[in-house]
Order: structure tokens, then sequence, then C-alpha cells
């Protein structure tokens, strides 16, 4: 009988941790163009290698009608959504410190030195965003996640 009880809860536990998980990794994701939370993951375009997403057709369409326009919304969204990761400085290209980080738009970003991170840190709002997440900033710094 205690076996039985035991095999009993120790499958419970499996099935209740499996739950958690797939909760865990459950899509989520704001709309690069609209910027409400309700991104959709049927909603999305071919971007840099992997995908952006979007709450409705209408936002996939400005986008894909001017992709330039959204890039840093894009290049944030790639690394918010785990396609992408921070591999060297987004201001200067350099090997990352991971002691000099600061949190731009809810992402910990790293820098190389304390300069670089002064930069971003005493920028305001969208200015921290633009520095880090700007084409030119992001193609030096971040990389596609290989699976």
């Amino acid at each position: 009988m205690f076996t039985r009880v035991l095999s009993l809860s120790v499958a419970a536990l499996m099935v209740t941790a499996f739950v958690v998980a797939a909760e865990a990794e459950k899509f989520s994701a704001k709309c690069l163009v609209a910027g409400k939370p309700d991104a959709k993951e049927d909603k999305n375009a071919e971007y840099k290698g992997a995908k952006v997403f979007f709450c409705c057709d209408n936002c996939k369409a400005k986008f894909t009608g001017e992709p330039a326009k959204f890039a840093v919304a894009a290049n944030h969204q790639l690394v918010v959504t785990k396609q992408f990761k921070q591999t060297k400085c987004p201001i200067s290209g350099a090997k990352i410190n991971p002691d000099e980080s600061t949190e731009v738009a809810g992402v910990k970003v790293s820098f190389c030195c304390e300069n670089c991170k002064g930069k971003v840190a005493s920028a305001k709002g969208d200015e921290q965003k633009e520095l880090v997440f700007k084409d030119a900033a992001f193609d030096k710094a971040f990389e596609i996640v290989k699976k």
C-alpha cells in the first residue's frame, strides 16, 4: 500500500513539474509596432534569421513595409524573446565585463568598461534603448542563439 501511495505521489509531482515548466515556456511578447503586450506567436515576420512578433496583420504589414523604422524595437524584441544573446559591448564592440551591467528596457546589458556603461546609464528612456538596440550597436554586440 505504501509503495502504491508513494508511486502515485511521485507521478503527481512529475505531472505538476511538467505543467509548471510548460507555463514557464509560454509565449509572451510585446507587439513591436503597437507596443501592446499581446503579440501573437502566429503573427510574425522573419528578421535577422529569427522571428519578430505582432498583435495583428496591420502591425506586421507596417513593419515589413518599413523595417528600418522599427529596428530598435525589433532588435529589443529579439533579445527579450531569447532568440539573440549579448556577446560584446554594444558601445565599443569589446569583450564584456559582467560587473559593468545595467538594465535597459527590461534587459540586463553588460559593457566592457565603466565609461561605456556610464554612457548608457546617463541616457534617459528611449535614448538608452536606442544606444543599445540600434542596428549598429546590435550587430556588433548580439548574436543569434544557436539551437
